[in-house]
């Protein structure tokens, strides 16, 4: 078994639980979309959602990607990290008045809107302060993303998006304004999409919607497909970048542009999962009946994907060069949930040795609470420790 690369004796010094960055693999990843992306009319907005640690943010900006935010406090924190509002769209089936404006206020792209009362909101507040709104109506295509059902979002009975009964009367609404532009449509299927087909079925049905929208005299400069592209969370170190090319060339085989058309992606685990580990201690080996517990100092505090979508993450030891045992991997966390591997093979452990639990990059730090009143974990970047 391969294991990663990691400063273990810098490791050491440092209080756990902490997030560990390998930014040199953010930068290739990066340069790998870029590479897919050169010389097309695409543009791809980072979904902060998966990680909104600023040192990150400020990476992904640097090298020109637009943002795809579901917050208020989202919009300010890419405006923040260098973002530029031309670049960002507000996605999110729950948007505040007190989101909206700051939307408006920062004059951010587009809005995706996800239900007829909402556009009815945008429209109120955007008149009320004497401001243009760009929108994409986010229309649910009812493909199935082949996917954990939490995070399947394309589906028509889904708290998510307008279903296609709701697009005439959506047009009505926008036709009577004159603070609302519309701009696109917009789609996001679901997350950790390994199978391709599910992509393909969105073409065609991007196709379909984009040609009643013809015929009821609507035309876009937008086509916004989501993200939702998967990654290898078996083999971190075989397969550290998603299969951009793959991707992409999906969409321009299937996705043919009119003129002045531009396609957007929301990407965002495909961007920032593989850089990112939790690296933990083992507190106690505990001797079960018929197992071997490994008690990390790591909770589902720290990483909580396992314990809400029962994700599978690789797990290294990655102080031991041992033969390798079968331990259940466990944190601290007063619930039988916090489990974070069964049946995991690991170098033998012992107290102390440092745990990596691997692709931890996206929605790991960022979905940290203090539940047990434990504390955030901290996080250290590759370039930098």
């Amino acid at each position: 078994m391969i294991k990663g690369q990691f400063p273990v004796e810098k490791f050491h010094s440092l209080e756990t639980p902490f997030y560990y960055y390998d930014m040199d693999l953010l930068r290739r990843t990066l340069m790998a979309i870029r590479k897919e992306i050169e010389g097309k009319n695409y543009i791809v907005h980072y979904a902060l959602k998966a990680n909104a640690n600023p040192r990150i943010l400020r990476e992904i900006a640097s090298c020109g990607f637009g943002a795809d935010c579901v917050s208020g406090n989202e919009i300010l924190r890419a405006l923040e990290c260098g973002f530029p509002a031309s670049r960002i769209a507000f996605a999110g089936v729950g948007k505040t008045d007190k989101e909206i404006r700051i939307g408006l206020d920062n004059d951010i792209f587009c809005f995706n809107v996800e239900s007829l009362p909402e556009l009815e909101a945008i429209e109120e507040l955007a008149s009320g302060g004497g401001r243009n709104a760009r929108i994409a109506l986010r229309i649910n295509p009812n493909v199935d993303a082949h996917t954990h059902r939490y995070i399947t979002t394309g589906m028509e009975e889904n708290k998510f998006g307008l279903n296609e009964a709701d697009l005439p009367k959506a047009l009505d609404m926008i036709a009577g304004s004159n603070h609302l532009q519309l701009i696109g449509m917009h789609f996001h299927i679901g997350s950790q999409i390994t199978d391709m087909s599910s992509f393909e079925d969105l073409c065609v049905k991007v196709v379909e919607l984009e040609e009643w929208f013809s015929r009821q005299g609507v035309s876009f400069d937008v086509i916004n497909v989501g993200g939702g592209l998967g990654i290898n969370y078996h083999h971190p170190n075989h397969c550290p970048v998603a299969d951009f090319e793959a991707y992409f060339r999906l969409f321009g085989k299937y996705l043919k542009l009119r003129e002045g058309q531009s396609l957007h992606f929301e990407l965002g685990r495909s961007l920032v999962a593989q850089c990112g580990s939790l690296i933990a201690r083992t507190t106690y080996v505990k001797e079960g009946v018929s197992k071997k517990f490994l008690i990390t100092d790591a909770g589902m505090t720290d990483l909580i994907r396992p314990a809400l979508y029962q994700a599978f993450h690789h797990i290294e030891n990655i102080s031991s060069d041992d033969e390798y045992e079968t331990y259940d991997v466990v944190g601290p966390v007063c619930e039988s949930s916090d489990v974070f591997g069964e049946g995991v093979s690991l170098n033998r452990a012992k107290r102390g040795d440092l745990i990596a639990i691997r692709s931890a990059g996206a929605y790991g730090e960022t979905m940290a609470s203090m539940y047990n009143c434990r504390a955030l974990p901290g996080a250290y970047f590759s370039d930098t420790l």
